[in-house]
């Protein structure tokens, strides 16, 4: 595909949505031109055009704040684009690190008729991580496993931050021996419970395993996304093997 082939609007532009390529988390929408589209491309960093300014912008050039670009992909109707970023600091001018931060919805973050799940990582206490959890209704949830995203994005967004009394900013910021003897600890207590046969145990302990080992991912830039590639390889291998 060239860029001529691509099809701008009749002012020359066309929609980008930018979206973290660990996270999946949509952290801006901008518009790009021929000339900033080619410059993206050409620097594997985002460049827009302003259309307030009429005139191009290099994402970071003032902040800091890059995004170096993992891929550019397009549309089916190659009208609009998505940009896969890894980003170096916030993507909001706000200093947010999603431009996308209001809700029109009332309780918030919904997902289909399930349950609104607020989660942050508050004072440090019991060297546990705190996650407040309400309850909105009782229906069933479009994805049972999309609080897994929710967490690896908030994780992500902690280490950005580095928000003041977080448990997982005193994670990043005492570093990988820390996390790894969280883990190791976790581990430890997910096999005591199970051996205990408490199952209210184990889902908490497991809970706080699968929260560090976030974390770790995270401090190794590695996204959940390629963890589940693995076992999605290994599901299609088994599944394959005549034997």
């Amino acid at each position: 595909m060239k860029i001529e082939e691509l099809r701008f609007d009749e002012s020359g532009l066309i929609p980008c949505v930018v979206q973290d390529v660990g996270t999946k988390e949509v952290l801006t929408l901008a518009y790009m031109n021929e000339e900033s589209l080619g410059k993206s491309l050409e620097t594997r960093e985002t460049w827009f055009y302003s259309r307030s300014r009429q005139k191009l912008w290099h994402k970071g050039e003032t902040s800091g704040n890059t995004q170096r670009i993992v891929d550019l992909r397009y549309d089916c109707d190659q009208d609009a684009l998505v940009a896969l970023v890894e980003p170096s600091g916030p993507a909001c001018h706000t200093g947010s690190n999603s431009c996308f931060g209001g809700s029109l919805l009332e309780s918030g973050e919904n997902i289909g008729e399930g349950r609104s799940v607020l989660h942050d990582w508050d004072k440090i206490g019991g060297g546990k991580a705190i996650i407040e959890e309400k309850k909105v209704s009782d229906g069933a949830r479009s994805d049972r496993f999309a609080i897994l995203s929710q967490l690896e994005s908030v994780i992500a967004e902690r280490e950005k931050e580095r928000p003041k009394d977080a448990y997982t900013t005193y994670l990043f910021e005492e570093g990988i021996d820390k996390i790894l003897k969280k883990v190791g600890e976790e581990a430890s207590e997910v096999i005591i419970a199970a051996k205990n046969r408490d199952k209210d145990e184990l889902s908490w302990e497991s809970a706080d395993l699968i929260y560090h080992l976030l974390v770790l991912l995270k401090e190794q830039k590695l996204p959940l996304d390629d963890v589940l590639s693995v076992l999605e390889q290994r599901h299609m291998k088994k599944s394959e093997d005549p034997n």
